[in-house]
């Protein structure tokens, strides 16, 4: 199956996805992207171009672990 990517005017939308509705699920399937959606999708992006750039910084789980603990504490008060 082909994936298409469209921006599509309010105007016509509706008429749109009465039309892509009449196709069954074995010929079509609607994939909705929020704005929600686009701004995480890029976000993940970028940060997987900083691991492959070597550009990131990773810890342990003992390390993490410490770190959680040192900020649970500081807030129980």
């Amino acid at each position: 199956m082909q994936t298409i990517r469209l921006r599509v005017n309010e105007k016509i939308y509706n008429n749109l996805m009465w039309l892509l509705s009449r196709f069954n699920r074995e010929e079509i399937q609607i994939i909705e992207e929020n704005e929600d959606y686009i701004a995480v999708k890029e976000y993940l992006e970028k940060e997987l171009e900083k691991i492959d750039k070597d550009q990131t910084n990773f810890i342990t789980l003992d390390e993490l672990d410490s770190e959680l603990e040192k900020r649970i504490s500081k807030y129980e008060n």
